[in-house]
This record gives structure tokens, sequence and C-alpha cells, in this order.
């Protein structure tokens, strides 16, 4: 549950120097005005924890991603960034559920991120929010929009397991949304942590200048603090990291030169460059996204966490130093709060007690509550009421959003993930959000009556949440598929169904088989039936043919068959086609082809002939040697190399054709055309296969006889249920 916090009780509980209160009375759920030093806003916001935060009209403001693969300690690190800014006492853990980030009764219960926590803290007089992103590749939508709603990232590596899967998605969605990055390597305090083989993984595992900026000073148990690679001498380090230093001290300066033109020149050209220029040009080049930092931390113990934290002030740019916004038709937006208003919505929740919350990253100009917005996403004017400042589960209301701030708006249905908003005198659209396809799917069966009834509008909900869940009912079979990105994707969305007071049973979804030929074959079809007065007399001769698609036409010469009735065999060959000879499914890729036949002029209709081509096409296919069709997919698998061998072998047993591999550093993929029957359970087993460490995407890749003996069983068990 959010919770919406009232700025109230003025500055009675802390005022700052200089402050004055402009109105002793502050109605609930109204932000406090005041008078302070030019130097700062008049925008106090009441906090939960009785204290006042005061941000600044002109500070530096920075929105950084959090992003790792799942386990690599992100949000752990939030919480020592919280603790080491003083915007919390002491940090939470996961494992207990008590993290700002992880606050959902979902999270708490299965221990790991779900949805992207939005964190508040600030340093040295820079406000930081920090968005914790899932690590499981299941929640993409919550990654892909944690990472594309920041100006920076921290890419969080562990020190112990090094570059996985998930570490090589996000950086692929850092690359493509061109984002600064500092690359942390955390868990440096735990056994079998080494920096070194994990800078090196990196180095090999990931494009891009990637730079040690410190180095640690022993590692596991005994790792003690972080030396800076820049700043330090030499001479004045332990004797063990020495050689580490000069070794690390020239690549980065290597890598910063390189980023500057004079700098390269002069650098050439022997000349001694001071450690401050080096320093300034090491900054410029950080918040450009020309050099990636590396850092070694520990969370738990939080060495390394005020290093990491000036580097984040230092280092990683704001909103309005992004440079221009450009729109889907070319018009462009400075990201600054005197602009024209512009957001984009990134996030999309339903929350059982405060309704629909879309979270918006505000790009250019200043939102105040009753300002109209135009969605030019969707043709349509919204004005909000009510503005809100999020952080862990708390909603602040706040009385403008300016750029380079994330917010919430509240019970707009209109609204949507991936939305934009705009001045309505000066609209414009920015390019919406990319998300994969479905990979998992499941089949829904409501447990009760009032269930079933429930149903459709408590996935409506889920599906406005969330874009890449798909709730489709299955024409062949009837049941109804809930598709995600994998087996806990659908777990979760089943939990919030039951949430929604709409409880059923998941099980693994039929196979929607299709029947086709194999040879061509002839047959004749007639319907002749006397009952007194008008009779019924159709009569016509088929030809079928394999062929890709489904075809029907005409070889009926003479006027055996008047043109009319055609369309009537057409039908009659439908109705045949839509339950085969075999297990009585659909049948596929048959070209027919109407040769001969003759016709009454009393008794022929259109539903003789209808009755006809019926029966000719069920004559015809019985000598067609017609086969039972299974669905294949496209199955592309990324894993580290080292699990190759497994992968295939596994790949084997589901009788797949393996396509292709193509390694890329410690990583390969691997490319396979894989019956649908054999990957019903494949996001759990490839998890257990690969630690947790390997990602799949699948797509629909057409239809392949199936073997014989697998074709008997599903016969004899089709027959069975009909019979049952």
């Amino acid at each position: 549950m959010k919770r919406l916090v009232p700025a109230r009780r003025a500055c009675t509980a802390w005022r700052p120097p200089g402050c004055k209160l402009l109105a002793p009375s502050i109605a609930p759920a109204r932000a406090v005005a005041v008078r302070l030093p030019s130097s700062f806003l008049a925008s106090l916001l009441w906090k939960g924890s009785g204290d006042l935060f005061v941000q600044p009209e002109n500070a530096p403001v920075r929105i950084v991603s959090v992003a790792a693969h799942s386990g690599a300690g992100k949000t752990t690190l939030a919480e020592a960034l919280l603790v080491a800014s003083g915007a919390l006492p002491r940090a939470g853990r996961v494992e207990d559920g008590t993290t700002q980030s992880d606050h959902t009764e979902a999270e708490k219960q299965h221990g790991f991120s779900i949805t992207t926590g939005v964190l508040r803290l600030n340093r040295d007089g820079t406000d930081i929010t920090l968005l914790d992103t899932p690590g499981y590749a299941d929640f993409v939508r919550e990654i892909r929009g944690g990472i594309r709603a920041a100006d920076s990232a921290l890419i969080v590596v562990s020190a112990v397991s090094g570059v996985e899967v998930g570490t090589e998605r996000v950086w692929a969605t850092a690359d493509r949304f061109e984002m600064p990055r500092v690359v942390v390597i955390g868990k440096m305090d735990r056994e079998r942590a080494n920096f070194y083989a994990v800078l090196a993984d990196i180095r090999t595992s990931l494009k891009g200048p990637v730079a040690a900026a410190f180095l640690p000073m022993g590692e596991g148990p005994g790792f003690r603090g972080v030396v800076d690679v820049l700043a330090a001498n030499p001479e004045e380090v332990p004797g063990e990291l020495r050689a580490a230093l000069r070794e690390a001290r020239e690549g980065l300066v290597d890598t910063i030169v390189e980023t500057d033109d004079d700098l390269m020149n002069r650098y050439l050209e022997g000349e001694e460059i001071g450690t401050d220029e080096l320093r300034a040009a090491f900054l410029r080049a950080v918040h450009a996204g020309s050099l990636y930092p590396v850092i070694p931390v520990s969370a738990e113990t939080g060495v390394g966490i005020p290093e990491l934290l000036n580097l984040m002030v230092e280092g990683l740019r704001s909103a309005p130093e992004r440079g221009m916004l450009t729109g889907l038709d070319g018009q462009t937006r400075e990201p600054t709060p005197d602009a024209p208003a512009s957001a984009r919505i990134w996030r999309v929740s339903v929350d059982p007690f405060v309704g629909k919350l879309a979270y918006i990253r505000v790009w250019s100009g200043t939102i105040r509550p009753g300002d109209t917005l135009r969605n030019t996403t969707r043709g349509v004017d919204v004005k909000p009421a009510h503005l809100y400042v999020v952080s862990g589960k708390d909603l602040t209301e706040v009385p403008e959003l300016r750029a380079g701030m994330i917010g919430v708006l509240t019970k707009i249905p209109e609204l949507h993930t991936g939305d934009t908003l705009a001045d309505p005198a000066h609209p414009i659209e920015y390019d919406p959000l990319v998300l994969p396809d479905p990979a998992h799917t499941v089949a829904l069966f409501p447990k009760t009556r009032q269930d079933e009834d429930r149903l459709s509008a408590a996935v409506a909900r889920l599906l406005d949440e969330d874009p890449t869940l798909h709730f489709t009912r299955e024409a062949q079979t009837g049941e109804l598929l809930l598709s995600g990105m994998g087996d806990m994707h659908t777990t979760i969305a089943v939990e919030k169904l039951a949430a929604l007071g709409v409880n059923v049973e998941t099980g693994v979804p039929q196979i929607p088989y299709r029947e086709t030929i194999r040879t061509s074959s002839q047959a004749q079809g007639k319907h002749k039936k006397q009952s007194g007065g008008h009779g019924q007399y159709g009569d016509c001769h088929l030809r079928l043919d394999p062929g890709e698609g489904t075809a029907f036409r005409s070889e009926v010469v003479g006027g055996a068959i008047p043109g009319k009735y055609l369309p009537s065999i057409e039908k009659g060959v439908g109705d045949a086609m839509q339950k085969g000879p075999l297990a009585g499914y659909p049948m596929q890729d048959v070209h027919v082809a109407v040769t001969h036949g003759s016709y009454h002029d009393v008794d022929s209709s259109d539903l003789a002939f209808r009755t006809a081509g019926a029966l000719a096409f069920r004559n015809a296919v019985e000598g067609a040697r017609p086969v039972l069709l299974e669905p294949v997919m496209l199955l592309k698998v990324r894993a580290p190399a080292s699990f190759t061998g497994d992968l295939i072998s596994d790949l084997q047993t589901r009788r797949a054709r393996v396509q292709g591999m193509d390694p890329e550093g410690t990583v390969i993929t691997v490319t396979a055309v894989v019956p649908q029957s054999e990957l019903q359970t494949y996001s759990a087993d490839l998890r257990s296969l690969t630690g947790d460490r390997g990602a799949f995407s699948v797509k629909p890749y057409g239809y392949q006889d199936l073997p014989e003996h697998l074709a008997k069983k599903v016969i004899e068990a089709r027959k069975a249920a009909a019979n049952a």
C-alpha cells in the first residue's frame, strides 16, 4: 500500500536558517509555503519520519538508475547509499523484507525486487533520486522503464559472480539510451571476492571505455578501504598495491586523454599533465558517458560507499546537462524548467487503496496542479488535481514537478506506460517504450463462477499496469491464456489477481495441434435426398494437393456445376477443414480444386452443395496421407559460455534443431527451433540449469510434422477425452 503523506505541521518540527512561516495553518495534503533565503526554493515536504525536506530551487538534481543481474546486491547497495547520505538511520535487509525499495507484500514474500523502487537522498546539496530496478529478466518492463527514466546508471556487478546475462542485458539497455554510467563491483567483503578477475570480465564482456577509478584495499573479509587511482601516491599505499596502482593509473590516464583531443596531443608529446587537470577531464568524460569508472564497494560494511556517493555527485549528469530532447517528428525541447512542459510515463501501477498511479519523468518545463496536459500518444487531455513525489512507499504531495523530477499522478485512467504528456500549446511525442514479446504462457482456470465473472475486469487492470502481460482465449482449445516474460512473471500476476479478489488455478496450456496432408487425392461427394416436394441434390468432385496456405479454385468446365454453387462448395470445404480426420484438429496447408460435378434444376441448392463439398473433402482427405502437425518456436537462449554443453544437451532432449551458436565474450547465444510442447516449463528449467544466469526469448515459427510415436499418443488421448 502506498502511504499518502501530507505536508503539514509547518516549521514547528524544524526550520532552516532564515525560514519564515507564511501560513501558520496548513490544510491537510497541501505543501507548506515558506520564505527562505534566495538560494532556496519555497518547497517544503513533510516526511513521514517527522522531518522536513528542503529542496533548493537551483539545487543540482541526479536521477540514477540502479541495475544489475538478479542477486548482484543492488537493493542492498541502495540501502547503503540512503544510510550514508543520512536519509535513513539504518539499513534494512532484503531477507527481512525491511528495505525501502522492496516494500510490497509480494517483494517481502519472495525476497527480491518486482517493481522499480524510487528512493530519494541528498548528498552535499545534490538531490539524488535512485531508481532501483528489478534484476529478474521477467520484469523487463520495470527494468527498461527505470533505466529510461534516469539520466545516468549504476551498473552493479557481484565481486563473486562477475558479469552475468542480466548484466549484459541492462548494459545493452543503457547503451540504447546513451546512458553515462558507473560500474560498481559490490560484495567485496564476501568470500571468493576477486576484484581484478571481475574487472577483466567486465572489459571482455561489456562494450565501452571501462577503467578502474578506485582499487580495493584487501578482498573478501579483509576488504578495508578503497584507493583513488588518480589521487593516490604509489609510494604511500601498502606495498602489495603499488604495482597494481601504477598499472591502473596508466590505464585510467590513457582512457581519460582519449576523450580530450588537447590532452591527447600534449600527452603524446610527453608533457606531464597535472592531477587536477586529469581529475577535471575524468569527471567531464564520466559526465559525457565517454568513460565508465569502476569502483569496488561493500554495501554491508559501508566501505567505498562515501566515495561512490561523491563520484555520483561530481561525475554523473543532471537533467539539463543531458542535451536537447527530440520528439518523434523532430521537434526539440530544452530539458529545463522554463521550457514548455513535457513528460513521459515510465511506469503504471494499480494500488488497491490509492488506485491507478502513473509514474512520470518530467523532461521539460514545470507541471502544477490543475494544468491541462495533452496525452499526445492517445490524443486526450488530462488535468491532474494533485502532484506527488515518491520515496519508498510514501507519496508526498508537492506544489509542482519540474524538469528532472520523478513524480506521480493518481486516478487518471487515460494514462498508460510509455505515453507522452505535453503542454497542449506545444505538443510533442517521445518515442514509445519498446518491450519484447512474452515467452511463457499458463492456462487460467477460475475456481468459482464468481471468479470467472470477475476475471476479465481484474485481468484488464493487470494489463493496464503491465503491457508485457498478454491475455487471450485460444480459439482452438477454448482456454484462457496468460502470457508473460517468464514463470516468475506469471506467478506474480496470478498473485495480483488473488489480491484483487479473483482466485484461479494455473495449468499447462493445451497444444494447438493442426492436421494436413502429404499427397494428392481425389474423391466425390454427392448429397441426394428426397423427402417429398423439392429434394436436395449436390454433387462435386474435389482434388486435394499439399501446399502452403489454404487455396480453393474451380476447374469445372462445360457448366457441370453452375458458378453460383461454387461458394457453397467452398463453405462446405471450410466446414470440413475445421475437424481433421486424425484427431479432430483444424487442417491447414491444403489446396482444393473442384474438378467436376452435376446438379439438378429443381433439387440443387446452396445447402446441398455445401453438404456435398464437405463430404467430398472428407472422402478425399482419407487418401491424402493425413499427418498431425505440432507448433514450433524459434528459441534464443543467452547464457555464460560455460553452460554451452548443458544447454545443447538439454535442447537435444527437447527435440530441438540447433540453428546456430554465437559466442560474445564470456556469453553465448544459442538459436534453435523447438516444439512448443517442449518449452512449456522452459523458464523454470533454464533457471535451474544455469543457476539463474540464462535468459531466453521465443516467437512462433510455424508447424512441423509430429513424430509418429508421439502422434499416436496425441490421437489416443484425444479419442479418450471425446469418449469420457
